[in-house]
């Protein structure tokens, strides 16, 4: 069984498209990648990280390791699981918990002290099995949360017996491997070091979340492998991963650079999954394609000629016949749709597969490196300097709005203040939120980049600001929740083109919680996460204005609506 892909494509792209895979025949493109040469990219240091070609064969003869693994959990009785982690780490094991529907399964990955309350509220400290995923162990968050519940588990259990409750997988000698050591770990699972954290999903750091689940992990992979094996053929017109890849970089060079992604309710987490495997690889330099996730369908005339839109669907599902007459409307007006019909839930790793080669197909065409992220480290420079002066300070350095209203706040660039204020004739907080709008022009997109507690009321607030802005501006639009995103779409946003126009929403803290061992709490991470993000975006000239709300974040976020709409 396969996962079957069609596409349509408008005329003037179907020429470019023949003409890119033409190119991919005379350059050995596929053989070349194979061969892991470095040229097909930048030349640069892309041979280094190609272990995730290989990994999926690899990983079928550790099987044993895995059921030994999911035997060991079941033998303890763990109620819950709680994994830890950013960014690739974290979003594979969110996919297959959402999709498989594993509701003892948590993610924490947010430095939000809400988030961190409302992650423990579930779990029974006693009883819960915590995860720690971190390729080089030095991240910051990771490290906090491990520190913040070995911390909460040797107080329920006593130190001696609270490392039998953790689990490390990382790179081997990383910073956290020498923690797991000394703290007992139960067990340290390794993954490769060749293999980039987005491209980890079908590696330990997802396959070991897999196993705890319950997952057949075996299915998952097998299912990989003939994915594998079908993006081997050479003929770039019988090679799936190719097809696919050639389509985002044809796309991408006919100005079609948002990738809008549709997704039925049984996959509806794989958008996040792709956003960082999309965003990190491929905005940089300059250049980007924007993956659009969770964006509601519109009637066709709301999209722009900057869109290609992908739709999943899973064989024998219905789907309602407004939205098939709508996708149907896109395909027939011109826009570039790609269907994928997964088999099963377990198809899923064949696309994991599928969507990390198109990648790197796709980076060949826009000429980048696909598999560094060089704007990411750049927000964490930011964000370390303000953790570092409040860890000698004992205060967060002062900042001013350059405007405040009835509980909310609003900060820029001092010339970007002063260019609002000189077209907003009366001076509220609404008529500056309509001139920051006002800047998006035609092919722009408009992201949403909230650091509060990612909850079902607020995403449905956050998604409703989302909707009006479409629907009032016909451009793409993001919606993230800090700190999450900076491992993600953050690259995009930083190192991609400089056509997105950004609203930062941040709150005060109702409680917060300290990180035991720092001198800082979770809030002061999250702050400094923030603000160094929105400074790095002012630095490189994007159009970003922060709202800052006060504790109440609901209440915050409907009055955010309100002057919205």
């Amino acid at each position: 069984m396969s996962n079957l892909m069609t596409f349509a494509l408008p005329e003037k792209l179907k020429q470019s498209y023949k003409a890119e895979i033409q190119k991919t025949i005379e350059d050995k493109r596929i053989s070349r990648i194979w061969e892991k040469d470095a040229s097909v990219w930048t030349g640069k240091d892309e041979s280094k990280w190609l272990g995730w070609l290989d990994v999926v064969g690899e990983e079928l003869q550790n099987l044993q390791r895995y059921r030994d693994l999911r035997q060991d959990i079941e033998g303890e009785g763990f109620s819950d699981i709680l994994l830890m982690g950013m960014g690739g780490s974290s979003l594979c094991p969110e996919v297959l918990a959402m999709t498989f529907g594993v509701d003892n399964f948590h993610i924490l990955d947010s430095t939000v002290p809400a988030q961190v309350i409302a992650v423990e509220s579930k779990i029974d400290l006693a009883k819960t099995l915590f995860i720690v995923a971190s390729k080089s162990g030095s991240t910051l968050e990771p490290n906090c949360f491990k520190q913040y519940f070995f911390d909460r588990v040797s107080k329920t259990v006593g130190k001696e017996n609270a490392g039998k409750q953790f689990i490390a997988i990382t790179d081997p000698g990383s910073k956290m491997q020498k923690i797991a050591e000394a703290d007992g770990f139960r067990h340290i699972l390794y993954g490769k070091p060749e293999i980039g954290g987005r491209f980890s999903a079908l590696s330990a750091f997802g396959l070991t979340a897999a196993a705890a689940m319950g997952l057949d992990v075996e299915k998952l992979l097998t299912g990989a492998a003939s994915m594998v094996r079908s993006c081997k053929a050479t003929n770039p017109n019988e090679n799936p991963g190719a097809i696919l890849g050639t389509i985002l970089g044809t796309c991408y060079r006919n100005g079609r650079d948002k990738l809008t992604i549709f997704t039925p309710l049984e996959f509806y987490d794989l958008g996040a999954w792709l956003e960082q495997l999309i965003a990190e690889s491929t905005g940089k330099n300059g250049v980007s394609i924007v993956p659009v996730d969770r964006e509601p369908l519109q009637m066709v005339d709301m999209y722009g000629d900057d869109r290609i839109f992908v739709n999943f669907t899973l064989k024998g599902s219905e789907i309602d016949e407004d939205t098939l007459a709508d996708l149907k409307d896109i395909e027939d007006s011109g826009h570039p749709m790609i269907n994928i019909e997964l088999e099963t839930l377990y198809g899923l790793g064949r696309e994991f597969f599928r969507w990390e080669f198109a990648v790197a197909v796709a980076g060949a065409i826009m000429e980048i490196n696909p598999f560094d992220q060089p704007d990411v480290e750049s927000a964490k420079i930011e964000a370390r300097k303000i953790t570092d002066a409040y860890a000698q300070s004992g205060t967060l350095p002062a900042e001013n709005p350059f405007f405040e209203e009835d509980g909310i706040w609003l900060f820029a660039a001092a010339g970007y203040a002063a260019e609002l204020s000189n077209v907003v004739e009366d001076k509220t907080a609404a008529s500056f939120l309509e001139a920051h709008m006002w800047n998006i022009a035609e092919n722009d997109y408009f992201a949403i980049l909230a650091y509060i507690e990612m909850d079902a009321e607020h995403e449905q607030i956050l998604q409703q600001i989302r909707t009006h802005v479409l629907e009032h501006y016909s451009v793409a639009t993001c919606l993230g929740f800090g700190p999450r995103f900076l491992h993600s779409t953050g690259q995009a946003y930083k190192g991609g083109a400089n056509n997105g126009v950004f609203l930062q929403i941040t709150s005060d803290d109702a409680i917060d919680v300290p990180v035991p061992g720092q001198k800082f709490t979770f809030g002061v991470v999250k702050s400094a996460q923030a603000r160094g993000d929105l400074q790095v975006l002012l630095d490189r000239g994007r159009r970003a204005l922060r709202v800052h709300l006060g504790s109440d974040v609901k209440t915050g976020l409907e009055k955010l609506l309100e002057l919205v709409s």
